[in-house]
């Protein structure tokens, strides 16, 4: 192999083995799962609570901006102009469900853990800074002995 070549997939497998590939891939990898969990949610909870009120499938909440609206047996439109507003809704839910998964089950975990880390360290080093001023105090307390006894003594400490 030259050189070159040598050199090109020795960089991409260098690049494939960073941290930060991996950790993407396994975010895309756990996020189309996650994806399976929400739309479920909506599609086995929040549809069949709102279809007390009407129908299970929020996206056949329609409106029609230019009346009247007709569809086929396929439920396409053929006349007028609808307004799919439970398609929005749809959407905006599981949305709103995703983003508060995401929150309280990593974001604020995480939050917490790195805040109480964070505050770790702080303790340690305040502990690290104290016993760093008591040994200075103490170098300080010999330093002052060794220049009283050579003040009051012979000139030369033995």
């Amino acid at each position: 192999m030259s050189e070159e070549k040598k050199s090109v997939v020795e960089g991409f497998k260098a690049f494939l083995m960073r941290g930060n590939v991996i950790d993407l891939a396994v975010a895309v990898v756990v996020g189309a799962a996650f994806t399976g969990v929400v739309n479920s949610i909506v599609k086995g909870l929040i549809n069949p609570v709102v279809g007390a009120f009407g129908t299970k499938d929020l996206e056949k909440y329609r409106s029609c901006l230019e009346a009247p609206c007709e569809t086929n047996a396929a439920g396409e439109v053929t006349k007028g102009i609808p307004i799919l507003w439970g398609t929005v809704l749809s959407a905006v839910l599981t949305f709103l469900i995703t983003a508060a998964v995401v929150y309280f089950l990593m974001v604020l975990p995480m939050s917490r853990y790195l805040a109480r880390k964070a505050a770790k360290e702080r303790r340690e080093e305040e502990k690290q800074a104290e016993a760093e001023s008591a040994e200075i105090v103490l170098l300080r307390e010999i330093r002052d002995e060794l220049v009283a006894l050579r003040g009051s003594g012979s000139g030369s400490i033995t």
